[in-house]
């Protein structure tokens, strides 16, 4: 509220509260003779008492204002004080990021990371530094015969990206003194070359974005990560490194998006994940090599979405997995090779979509598979070359449908023959390989 309000506002207050008081106190001395020649000296008295307190409660009124309005003058003036000083030490800061020592921009490193925690104001733009630090680019690795000084060099740069990784990650634990929780972090096109722990930290809100980074080496681990809000994004990021988000990870409210993205010798584990509610993508993925690990992970309510991605030569794993609600997508998948599994998996809610997708090699299998109430749909999908199992599944509850399935010229194996639960299957093909002719 402005000064001159608060100050017009207690005049007003103070002058109606002397109005109230003297009728209260004329009320107490009783009526006034009017015929009388004069007032007596005690009603005199009482009324000039009256009057020096009300002027005495106006002045001290107007005093406390007085007082009110130079303390908002000081602490404005002690903000701005302040405020200059934080502008001065992130100019310093950032001088000593732009030094040729690798030892100047630890240090600068670390007076950013300390600006962080002191001035709540700018800790966005701290953060925002030290992201496009690690997203310039970094000198290429001198040639094992290189001059040792060289290599010393290149190797001390290496350990002010790694200090700006750890300082990131230990301000977004769950236990941070002076967390960074919610901010957003911009990684887009980083290379990553050592390994980054995230394990233990909380996403409550903000945007990370990986898109288009590399993991060339070492793994960035996200075991035991909360992500209850904001999204996370790996679009376009090639995984040749590793990725780990098992170890007690939950997903609720939150999406991660692998759009795109290229796993061509990595490993990504969502093993024992929970996933209560957002979605992550591999919408256009293309697993060519590597592992994808999503056993024992539970879907309660989110989705998982691997539509129109190209499985050529990876292995993803939904092993022991638990789907209870929930969406898991392959619409549009393209299996030419490599392994999909959900061996052991129990399907008692929610659904797993192959609508239109090419099963022409590869392996995908449900064998020991518990079918209990999920509904599992082929729609118009084509079986013309991949190995598709469902050995030793049991069906008690649910649905496995292969509507309008467009081909049917290398079926899958160990289907139940007549089985209520398994509908629309096409005849099988002359020559082809029956179904089993038993059900569980």
């Amino acid at each position: 509220m402005p000064v001159s309000l608060a100050l017009a506002l207690t005049l007003a207050s103070a002058a109606a509260g002397a109005v109230l008081l003297i009728a209260a106190a004329l009320s107490a001395l009783g009526p006034l003779d009017l015929g009388a020649a004069r007032p007596t000296v005690d009603q005199v008295l009482e009324v000039v008492k009256l009057s020096l307190a009300v002027v005495a409660g106006v002045g001290g009124v107007v005093a406390l204002v007085v007082a009110y309005r130079k303390q908002r003058v000081t602490e404005a003036g002690e903000t701005r004080e302040q405020t200059k000083l934080y502008a001065e030490r992130f100019d310093k800061a950032g001088d000593k990021l732009g030094s040729d020592s690798p030892a100047v921009r630890l240090a600068g490193v670390h007076a950013l990371a300390a600006l962080a925690d002191d001035w709540s104001g700018g800790r966005q733009m701290c953060i925002d530094v030290l992201c496009a630090y690690l997203r310039m680019p970094s000198p290429a690795e001198p040639a094992p015969d290189a001059d040792p000084d060289v290599r010393a060099a290149w190797q001390a740069m290496g350990e002010v990206r790694a200090t700006i990784w750890r300082l990131i990650a230990t301000h977004l634990r769950k236990d941070a003194p002076t967390p960074w929780h919610g901010a957003d972090l911009d990684f887009t096109g980083v290379t990553i070359t050592t390994d980054v722990d995230f394990t233990n930290t909380v996403f409550p809100t903000g945007n990370v974005s990986f898109n288009n980074a590399k993991f060339s080496g070492g793994t960035v681990g996200f075991g035991g990560a909360e992500f209850s809000g904001g999204t996370v994004m790996f679009g376009g990021t090639e995984f040749s490194g590793g990725a780990e988000f098992s170890g007690g990870a939950e997903f609720y409210r939150f999406t991660a998006w692998f759009g795109d993205a290229k796993f061509s010798g990595s490993e990504v584990w969502f093993n024992g994940a929970e996933f209560s509610g957002g979605a992550v993508g591999f919408g256009g993925a293309e697993f060519s090599g590597g592992a994808v690990g999503f056993g024992g992970a539970e879907f309660s309510g989110s989705a998982v979405l691997f539509g129109d991605a190209k499985f050529s030569g990876s292995e993803v794993r939904f092993d022991s997995a638990k789907f209870s609600g929930g969406t898991v997508l392959f619409s549009g998948a393209e299996f030419s090779g490599g392994t999909v599994g959900f061996s052991g998996a129990e399907f008692s809610g929610g659904t797993v979509w192959f609508k239109n997708a090419e099963f022409s090699g590869g392996e995908i299998g449900f064998d020991h598979a518990n079918f209990s109430g999920s509904e599992i749909g082929f729609d118009r999908a084509k079986f013309s070359g991949s190995a598709v199992e469902f050995d030793r599944a049991k069906y008690s509850g649910g649905r496995l449908r292969f509507t309008g399935v467009a081909d049917w010229s290398h079926p899958p194996t160990g289907l139940p023959v007549n089985h209520p639960l398994v509908v629309e299957l096409p005849p099988v093909p002359s020559g082809g390989e029956p179904s089993s002719p038993t059900s569980q």
